[in-house]
């Protein structure tokens, strides 16, 4: 029997070691700068983040800082109890991601991305040409498809538009369902491809899309969007933001944001920035950016608490 209670004691033991090691400890090395992204594809992302972390961390000595490291969450839930732990200190993602970690972990905007030549992003609602809706108003007791439940352009923006039009949303089971009374009903189309074949197909009645996914023929086949046309166009937004901890060291945060602003004129940052996000330049956050992220604020909080 002692034998038995000793080895069931030694297990015990064991089991409460391996949690307290598969559980990250609060804080982190303030001499390692940690790089965090929402992913659904680790392997890739990791490459495409890697070269500008370590262009970054090569220019950040004099503010401590000696390593940089990657950690991936699989939404943006889990990047939020990273922030608040101290595990993360650098986020990269949409404006929606961005203004969701604000609310929930207290980052904050450092820059913005121009990607392609693009800082700013508009979201459009688009329907076939030979339809009958002209109009948000006209999507009452009928359908749209968003991308999925993190986008920007092509969710939290466009529902955030409906609702000030007093156009309440209902969950659909899928395109083929109809909401009640009055309700606009979504679905989820997962990509922007499968929007724009879904409205083509009339499984649905309208898409919505930032202004980069509509102009882009692989999300929106021109083929396709001949055929659609925009029935409304939202005030810019930034397109993607960098953010910073809440409690990041201010050494590092400005230290890190002086180095993404100055990388547009670095040659050595071009291919770095190019795998990054087709990044050309980083932004500083103006006034009207600002004013952009507010409004993607407003959405993320209201489609939060009124729709989902």
């Amino acid at each position: 029997m002692r034998q038995l209670l000793t080895c069931l004691l030694c297990g015990l033991l064991a089991l409460s070691a391996s949690a307290a090691a598969a559980s990250p400890q609060q804080g982190g090395d303030p001499r390692v700068l940690v790089l965090g992204a929402v992913s659904d594809d680790p392997g890739t992302d990791y490459e495409r983040l890697k070269p500008l972390l370590d262009y970054v961390v090569a220019r950040l000595g004099g503010a401590g800082i000696r390593e940089g490291r990657i950690l991936m969450a699989r939404d943006v839930r889990q990047m939020a109890s990273y922030l608040r732990r101290g595990r993360v200190d650098w986020v990269t993602g949409s404006a929606a991601t961005g203004m969701r970690l604000q609310m929930q972990a207290g980052a904050q905007p450092l820059v913005l991305d121009e990607r392609n030549g693009a800082s700013r992003c508009h979201a459009v609602v688009f329907v076939r040409r030979d339809g009958s809706v002209r109009r948000l108003e006209d999507l009452r007791g009928r359908s749209i498809a968003f991308a999925n439940g993190s986008s920007t352009g092509a969710y939290y923006v466009p529902a955030l538009q409906l609702l000030e039009r007093r156009l309440p949303l209902q969950v659909l089971a899928s395109p083929l369902d109809r909401p009640g009374g009055d309700a606009v009903g979504y679905v989820f189309a997962r990509s922007q491809a499968n929007i724009a074949a879904w409205v083509d197909r009339r499984l649905v009645d309208a898409g919505a899309a930032s202004d980069a996914d509509w102009d882009n023929p692989q999300s929106t086949p021109s083929t396709s969007r001949d055929g659609f046309v925009v029935i409304d166009r939202s005030p810019a937004y930034p397109c993607a933001i960098e953010m910073a901890r809440g409690d990041l060291a201010p050494v590092v945060r400005d230290r890190l944001r002086d180095v993404l602003l100055q990388t547009a004129g670095d040659p050595d940052a071009r291919e770095p920035m190019l795998e990054f996000s087709q990044t050309t330049r980083f932004l500083p956050v103006d006034a009207g950016a600002a004013a952009g992220l507010r409004r993607v604020r407003e959405g993320v909080a209201r489609v939060r608490a009124e729709v989902e």
